[in-house]
């Protein structure tokens, strides 16, 4: 008997150790294929990637494109706390006609990892604006350009649009995509959206899901998440946790340990923005309290079925402001992550509409 439990056990852990080898070994040849996939070769191209001080602490970044002449799009990630630079395959478009800067925020990434135990590891929106107007003046200097092209996803609208209010002279236009307004109109009409979804398709298990988080106002993070799931579910052409997962394990310039680092910074981050019974920042944000009035040109790029950042609340605030210039233009098809899956179709947005007005200087 004892002989068959030793015997089965070393079974169990030659299995365990040929599986952890072969996991290994899958993500070197991953990552290996990945960095190839994603190498400049262009005679004046640019590939860097850095910790710089900024806002008193090291923050992560990456510069990359085909030719450094071209303008800088300055890409402010989702979340808060969701960096997207480990995902850099998924935006290898923009790298022919932009030089794109992809930045992980206070809170989020590689930035998060160097700096956890720091008693300001995570910040405030305040924090974050200045930390993005701090690091666009760096780039404006680093890669001699004069204005630079500002582009947020979600939680990046909300920073993006404090960024251009404050110093819109450092800037050509801003592009949103995920456009947040208010987030309590946002959550009670997402909540209506998915939950109308779920009765069309018949689907009774998300429904019960719903019904039982409660619709908002909301009172704890669990009723957030609920309708999070069922939204991604639903959401098309989304990529799946498995395939982010792998992205992620895969990702030429994250560890095993930044790996680790992206999923406690985005739990760092929520905990502080949301609070332990929502009463934290991120639930109080509303655009239209900063006033109509731009000094810059915006443009939102919303995926018309978006069920995080509704279209129709999106579209209401844009009707509302004034701007040197706007355009909005409706994704057909997509939802909140529009942007990482369907690039090649901002890619083009941006090169008709927003790439002219940084080549007139």
């Amino acid at each position: 008997m004892i002989h068959a439990l030793v015997v089965g056990g070393l079974a169990i852990a030659v299995a365990l150790i040929v599986a952890i080898v072969g996991l290994l070994i899958w993500r070197a040849l991953a990552k290996a294929a990945a960095a190839k996939a994603l190498a400049i070769s262009t005679p004046n191209g640019i590939d860097e990637a850095m910790f710089v001080p900024i806002g008193g602490i090291d923050q992560w970044f990456t510069i990359r494109g085909e030719d450094r002449s071209n303008p800088v799009l300055f890409f402010l990630h989702g979340g808060p706390g969701a960096a997207m630079s480990p995902f850099a395959g998924r935006f290898r478009p923009f790298e022919r006609d932009f030089v794109l800067v992809q930045w992980d925020q206070r809170g989020a990434g590689r930035t998060y990892g160097r700096n956890r135990r720091a008693p300001d590891a995570v910040g405030s929106l305040e924090h974050m604006t200045a930390d993005g107007i701090e690091l666009a003046e760096w780039l404006r200097t680093h890669l001699g350009k004069d204005r630079l092209i500002l582009f947020g996803l979600s939680w990046g609208s909300v920073l993006g649009v404090h960024m251009v209010k404050a110093r819109p002279d450092l800037f050509f236009a801003f592009v949103s995509s995920g456009q947040v307004v208010n987030m309590q109109a946002g959550e009670a009409m997402a909540y209506a959206q998915v939950l109308a979804m779920a009765k069309a398709w018949g689907d009774a298990k998300r429904i019960a899901a719903l019904e039982k988080s409660g619709a908002p106002p909301y009172h704890a993070a669990r009723q957030i998440m609920a309708q999070r799931r069922v939204a991604g579910t639903y959401e098309p052409n989304a990529p799946s946790p498995l395939t982010l997962m792998a992205g992620l394990l895969t990702a030429p310039r994250y560890g095993l340990r930044d790996g680790l680092d992206f999923v406690a910074g985005i739990q760092a981050t929520q905990k502080v923005f949301l609070g332990p019974d929502l009463s934290g920042a991120l639930l109080s944000i509303d655009l239209n309290a900063l006033g109509t009035d731009f000094a810059v040109p915006i443009y939102v790029l919303q995926g018309d079925q978006d069920d995080y950042t509704p279209a129709p609340l999106a579209r209401a605030w844009f009707d509302t402001i004034t701007a040197p210039g706007k355009a909005y233009v409706s994704i057909e098809g997509y939802g909140h992550m529009a942007v990482a899956v369907a690039p090649e179709r901002f890619r083009d947005e941006l090169v008709e509409r927003v790439r002219p007005l940084a080549l007139t200087e």
